[in-house]
């Protein structure tokens, strides 16, 4: 059975103000070496993530957990069906991006907690990650490309960020646009986008 993803709205409407609150704070570091707790909450989103087809990446509060947990598939990532094998997606704990190189690239990017759009957004084409892996250890990983893209996506997530929060276009169905505009005027951080 998979996880229900937090979301700021349904259809029309803006969802409960605890949900979006999850998604709008900042979450907590995992204490390493991981508790129990802590190595149940990371199951949890590996588990949810790999019940998912639809998605790229998921972070650990878009699941309602408020730790610093994100995962994403590292090939695949046009393939519907993908193997979920766990050579196939890498999990970072308590990432931080300790170096980013390049001119920003600007794509369109959707996300599963803002459903029905897509944004425009500036990102970092390579990145250098430091972060503990499932087992606690430290580790140092960089990323390029389409892969760096979700990274600092994900990572957003961890810091109450979402793409809405973002200053790029933002391309909203034909037909929801009129629905729309308000549902994401009152979901917007002041100052941001």
């Amino acid at each position: 059975m998979s996880k229900k993803v937090l979301t700021l709205w349904s259809g029309d409407v803006v969802n409960e103000e605890e949900e979006v609150s999850i998604l709008r704070s900042r979450s907590e570091e995992v204490p390493v070496p991981f508790s129990n707790d802590r190595k149940k909450d990371i199951k949890t989103l590996i588990d949810a993530f790999l019940t998912r087809d639809d998605a790229v990446g998921l972070a650990a509060p878009q699941i309602g957990i408020r730790r610093r947990i994100i995962i994403f598939r590292n090939k695949g990532f046009d393939e519907k069906k993908w193997s979920g094998s766990e050579e196939d997606y890498d999990v970072l704990i308590n990432p931080r991006i300790t170096q980013s190189q390049g001119d920003m690239v600007t794509m369109s990017e959707g996300c599963l907690s803002c459903p029905e759009i897509q944004v425009e957004i500036s990102r970092f084409p390579e990145i250098k990650v430091r972060a503990h892996d499932v087992n606690g250890r430290k580790m140092s990983k960089r990323y390029t490309d389409y892969l760096a893209r979700v990274v600092q996506h994900e990572m957003d997530h961890l810091n109450g960020k979402l793409i809405i929060d973002h200053e790029g276009t933002l391309y909203i169905p034909q037909q929801r646009q009129e629905s729309f505009v308000d549902v994401i005027r009152k979901m917007r951080i002041p100052g941001e986008g």
